[in-house]
């Protein structure tokens, strides 16, 4: 007994001193993480400004995941700020120190036509003053071909391809799986082309959706071929985009030279090739090792040029799905929002406001909540100015109604004014297995929705009334900020999607231009100086903790491996087939309550990460986060 007790005692110590010394490093990483702050930006050195764009370009990055770093876990998607590029863009023309810009797309998966062509723009200037744009990847897809065409240069490994594939494709549709499960599809829905329901009550694309689709994917199409066209003037494009097949054929298969007879290409090389070329250019890199340049990191850059946030033009970013509650950066959380808004006027001497807005819609009461907010800043006599970016629809349209002017782009994707609910039951599904349901009521609605039992007709009428109502509130919104009747308005709406340059036309924007324009019209609206009228960007302040986290992990993190070549590319994206189906059903799920919200915009606005951890795939990435 004597020696289990001994035995017991020293358990006991190991256990407290564990215990002690967790505690310990515990409250010491705290206070390291309380009282951290970024290191001090170093001075950049001369050579190459180097946007090695592997991942994404957003308006909203989402905050890292410090865990992503961690042994094991799926490695985070990169996510680079379109505001941090282009600041870094234009810095780049008056310093003296940046000799050139290399872009390297070896792993560029997007970020929407707007955005393209905003950093498009920024790159057109930095040749305007002289300094070469160099380019190069293995695989060029029709979205890193547009930020490559506006180089001086453009580079493709001799073993690599040029693939404009165009926007379009098919997607997924389930009601013949629906069907056999036995699930019933409740659907609550007003707008003629209100599609974002149709993957569960049909197995195919109605003819009313797929003509505003195609009339969507054609306007986009036209808008890339104009600007690859200006920016690229030598380019075959309309034989090599109509006939891949016989430009390949012409040259015996020899797909790197199909591109370059194509006058899409200028060299063919290694990437040891084109890094002597670009330090022929520039300079060797300070170790002077083969194939290396002296180059300027990117991030450093932005820090060093990235100008004090103390404007007086308020900037509310609206990225990404709008939600209710509170939510990270990259997601329109409503209630995270109009708190900020709120603490913005409160705190700071706005004098105007711009709402910059790339979301494809989502809650309508989230909407709702986020555009109180922006009125209050209406009662206080602040001019609000919207900016439309990749997407701006359905709820997106919805949060840009308080608007006194509204700046879009040709390739913006906006209307979508419409609303729809789904609420799935399973009584079908239940009595495959033998289960049943009974009970008893005191009202028509006693127990409804009955999801096990089945929906009653009086529950479809009550919810069908409702998106009805919701329908109504939403065009009378529009038609009164837009100066038009509410049948007008229904005219136009319906759900449908419109591309900027028709939404121009028909009054659901006021001019083209981008976030630069929209800030300079707030500051002539308030009767700022236009030259001097700075923005101030009201968004949360970034979580020290994760910050720290992120610095102590990056240096041995783990990137997600993207491939470069077609096949393999191709094969990653099949691959996340199987995610596509999962947030779809949860859509199914989930979608009872009333949204706004739009199907179209999957694939053509800014790619947004799902969910969290292993749900963070490239397919999410790619497709975009509709729910």
């Amino acid at each position: 007994m004597a020696f289990v007790r001994s035995a017991w005692r020293i358990l006991v110590g190991i256990k407290d001193a564990l215990v002690l010394l967790f505690l310990l490093l515990f409250f010491g990483l705290l206070y390291t993480a309380l009282s951290y702050s970024p290191a001090p930006v170093a001075s950049v050195s001369s050579g190459a400004l180097v946007l090695d764009l592997e991942g994404v370009v957003v308006e909203q990055p989402q905050d890292v995941n410090p865990l992503a770093s961690l042994p094991g876990r799926a490695p985070q998607m990169k996510e680079y700020r379109l505001r941090d590029v282009v600041t870094a863009l234009d810095a780049a023309k008056t310093d003296g120190n940046v000799k050139a810009v290399v872009l390297n797309l070896d792993g560029f998966l997007g970020g929407g036509q707007v955005a393209l062509s905003r950093i498009g723009k920024a790159l057109d200037d930095v040749r305007a003053v002289k300094k070469p744009v160099l380019a190069y990847a293995t695989l060029y897809s029709a979205d890193g071909y547009q930020l490559a065409a506006h180089a001086s240069e453009v580079w493709l490994n001799p073993f690599g391809q040029v693939v404009l594939a165009g926007p379009g494709g098919s997607r997924l549709y389930y009601k013949g799986l629906i069907d056999k499960l036995g699930v019933t599809t409740h659907v609550y829905r007003v707008g003629t082309y209100k599609s974002f329901v149709e993957p569960y009550i049909r197995a195919d694309q109605s003819p009313e959706a797929k003509q505003a689709d195609q009339a969507l994917a054609g306007a986009l199409w036209q808008n890339w071929l104009d600007e690859v066209a200006r920016a690229r003037p030598k380019a075959k494009l309309t034989a090599y985009v109509a006939d891949p097949l016989a430009a390949a054929q012409a040259v015996r298969g020899d797909l790197p030279k199909a591109a370059v007879n194509a006058g899409l290409i200028d060299k063919l090389g290694e990437e040891s090739a084109f890094a002597a070329r670009v330090a022929a250019l520039v300079g060797p890199s300070t170790d002077k090792k083969p194939g290396t340049f002296a180059a300027i990191d990117y991030a450093r850059y932005v820090k060093a040029n990235t100008p004090a946030n103390n404007g007086q033009i308020g900037v509310l970013t609206i990225a990404g799905e709008i939600v209710d509650g509170e939510a990270g950066p990259g997601t329109a959380a409503g209630d995270t929002l109009s708190d900020l808004l709120y603490t913005a006027l409160t705190e700071k001497s706005l004098k105007a406001l711009v709402i910059r807005v790339d979301s494809p819609g989502g809650s309508v009461l989230a909407s709702e909540k986020i555009r109180g907010a922006i009125m209050e800043a209406k009662r206080r006599g602040l001019p609000v100015v919207v900016s439309m970016g990749n997407v701006a629809a359905s709820g997106g349209y919805w949060v840009s109604t308080p608007a006194d002017r509204i700046f879009a782009e040709p390739g913006t994707i906006t209307g979508s004014i419409g609303v729809f609910g789904i609420l799935p039951s399973f009584e079908g599904t239940l009595a495959k297995i033998g289960v049943t349901t009974d009970g008893s009521k005191t009202t028509p609605l006693s127990g409804e929705p009955d999801l096990a039992g089945g929906v009653s007709p009086q529950f479809d009428a009550i919810a069908q009334a409702g998106v009805e109502q919701v329908y109504t509130r939403f065009i009378g919104l529009v038609a009164k900020a837009r100066g038009r009747t509410p049948a007008q308005i229904d005219g136009i709406a319906q759900g449908r999607v419109w591309d900027g340059g028709t939404a121009r036309q028909i009054g659901l924007v006021d001019q083209f231009g981008g976030l630069e324009d929209a800030i300079a019209a707030a500051a002539k609206l308030a009767k700022l100086d236009p030259a001097t009228a700075k923005p101030y960007y009201i968004e949360k302040a970034p979580d020290k903790f994760a910050q720290f986290i992120e610095s102590w992990l990056s240096d041995g993190a783990e990137e997600a491996a993207i491939p470069t070549d077609l096949l393999g590319r191709q094969a990653w994206i099949q691959r996340q087939w199987a995610m596509q189906a999962v947030v779809d059903a949860q859509g199914l799920v989930t979608g009872g309550a009333m949204k706004a919200a739009c199907l179209e915009c999957r694939g053509y606005g800014a790619p947004q990460p799902v969910g969290s951890g292993e749900e963070k795939s490239f397919w999410a990435m790619l497709v975009g986060k509709l729910w």
